[in-house]
């Protein structure tokens, strides 16, 4: 059995990425070969499975240490490595478009928060997306507060389009068209 159908095996048994990982690795397989077969088993296409896994090589994947393929797993969860990448819309496209406008007018993000935004625009979770960015408040010196509540006034209008009876994201609309007239 090749390492990618026991991989779609696990998967359909209920097992986590990360637990299939573990299980595969344990059974002696390499850990590139065996994170690969995760990705392809999650039918994520293979040039961005060698992106994602060309990024994190030298620090999980090149020197496996013994006993540690729970852990190994678990972190290339973390960073998304399994994120299932979901094909967007044309106005999810636009969303994403203008939270990255949004982002920008920050006038800088801390890596945790902008890895966190990539995972769900990865994965299509644009309200977690768009509701993150609402909490957030742009720089004193180096942010464009106007552009960025704007912004995200007009991404928040287009995703009740794709969301209508989200009161979270009816809430932090109101929210935004009220920083977004300060000056």
């Amino acid at each position: 059995m090749n390492l990618t159908t026991l991989a779609r095996h696990t998967l359909s048994r209920g097992a986590t990425p990360a637990a299939t990982y573990a299980l595969i690795a344990r059974l002696g397989h390499p850990p590139l070969p065996v994170a690969r077969a995760v990705c392809l088993a999650l039918d994520i296409p293979h040039a961005e499975t060698t992106r994602r896994l060309a990024d994190c090589y030298d620090a999980l994947l090149a020197d496996p240490r013994p006993d540690t393929e729970n852990d190994t797993g678990e972190l290339l969860e973390a960073l998304g490595v399994f994120d299932i990448p979901k094909s967007l819309t044309d106005t999810e496209l636009t969303i994403v478009d203008l939270l990255l406008t949004a982002i920008d007018a920050l006038g800088g993000i801390r890596p945790g928060h902008h890895h966190g935004l990539q995972r769900w625009f990865t994965t299509g979770n644009l309200t977690a997306a768009y509701l993150s960015l609402t909490t957030t408040h742009p720089l004193p010196r180096t942010g464009d507060p106007t552009t960025y509540w704007t912004t995200l006034t007009t991404a928040g209008e287009l995703l009740t389009t794709t969301a209508p009876s989200d009161r979270r994201i009816t809430y932090a609309l109101t929210r935004c068209r009220t920083l977004a007239t300060r000056p």
